[in-house]
């Protein structure tokens, strides 16, 4: 453990750059045409244990905005809000300290998906650190999915452990989602690693030998295979994320970001077709509502709908065509200043670029991936 941790911590010896050195690196590398990121929240708690991370105004240098990034994340915290509330508070630190300081975008954006790794992995044993020396009770028993959403320009990191599902609606694109849900009923290949690393999956015996209930991983009777926290669970069930990067098409996309509240009662489809044509505020609302109409407040319900709007969209003027085309951009959920350029504009329209996935559940594998 203490080998992982020091791996972990090595890049923040790095030598520094001084900062007019890495603002004319960002400087040389264009104009700062980022697309224009708008979002939404919604939610009601059953058991308080949901909690959420809006970060829309994060720099790589202070100060440069050309540096921009955004972040956005949901903790579905069980067994209490220990885990939940520390790796709210600690996670995004971890990751970013991961990252070897002076470095450009795409170096950075290329060092990101093993930050997340080591980020997730140092959050987690951090918080064993800190349950250890306080003593706290039930501290242990506390664990929390989590799902971390990185936006830079265009481009989209996604980072998760648990069930807490990312989607993106990019037009003229299928929904695609963008994390794995790490539940042992459905997710056959973690069963696998669960029974082969010495674990035992099965559901909850009652008196009579009657099984009820998810599949779970026992010692422990967890039905994720993958949270932070979780101590009392035993090493079958690990902290390192499935990660994956795209990028989006100029036209963007928006992406839903929810507890699983949302996801046991509606379909990614659902979820996503629900909600188009709606401000990125009103679409976490509308979601939310659908769910609850659907099956009823059985869990914490959190959602956030981000949107990621082409800067040429956000900029464009008014079109003398307004009324002609208002019908249309409603129902395309695009605003109506920016439909006739759009319209102009097919060659904005295109597929949604894959830039790296990895899942591996170990550790080894996930840390060196880029060391060559």
């Amino acid at each position: 453990m203490n080998n992982n941790t020091q791996h972990l911590d090595q890049s923040a010896h790095s030598q520094p750059i001084a900062l007019a050195t890495l603002i004319g690196r960002e400087l040389r590398g264009g104009r700062n045409d980022k697309p224009l990121v708008r979002y939404g929240h919604a939610g009601l708690a059953k058991r308080g244990e949901d909690y959420f991370l809006i970060k829309p105004d994060c720099y790589r240098i202070p100060g440069n905005a050309s540096t921009s990034f955004s972040v956005f994340a949901i903790f579905d915290g069980h067994n209490g809000i220990s885990a939940a509330v520390f790796t709210k508070d600690h996670l995004l630190d971890h990751v970013i300290s991961a990252i070897p300081p002076g470095i450009g975008r795409d170096e950075w954006l290329h060092a990101l998906p093993q930050a997340l790794v080591a980020g997730f992995v140092k959050t987690d044993i951090e918080f064993q650190r800190k349950g250890t020396i306080l003593g706290i009770k039930n501290w242990e028993a506390s664990g929390t999915t989590a799902t971390l959403v990185v936006i830079d320009g265009l481009t989209v990191t996604v980072a998760s452990v648990g069930d807490s599902r990312c989607i993106l609606d990019s037009r003229g694109a299928d929904i695609s989602l963008l994390t794995v849900d790490h539940r042992l009923e459905e997710n056959e290949e973690e069963r696998e690693r669960v029974t082969a690393s010495g674990g035992e999956v099965g559901r909850l015996n009652l008196c009579g030998g009657h099984e009820v209930g998810p599949l779970r991983c026992w010692p422990g009777g967890l039905c994720l295979s993958r949270s932070i926290g979780d101590m009392d669970v035993g090493e079958f069930i690990v902290p390192i994320p499935h990660v994956k990067q795209v990028k989006l098409p100029k036209s963007g996309g928006r992406l839903i970001i929810a507890s699983d509240g949302i996801w046991d009662a509606l379909s990614s489809e659902m979820a996503a077709k629900c909600c188009r044509g709606l401000t990125a505020e009103l679409a976490a609302k509308l979601v939310v509502k659908e769910a609850l109409r659907t099956s009823g407040l059985k869990d914490d319900t959190t959602c956030l709908v981000v949107d990621i709007i082409s800067s040429d969209l956000s900029t464009s003027q008014t079109s003398p065509r307004k009324h002609q085309n208002k019908f249309r951009s409603i129902l395309l959920g695009i605003p109506q200043h920016s439909f006739n350029k759009l319209a102009n504009k097919s060659s904005s329209f295109g597929t949604i670029e894959e830039l790296f996935e990895e899942g591996s559940a170990v550790l080894e594998e996930r840390l060196g991936h880029f060391t060559s």
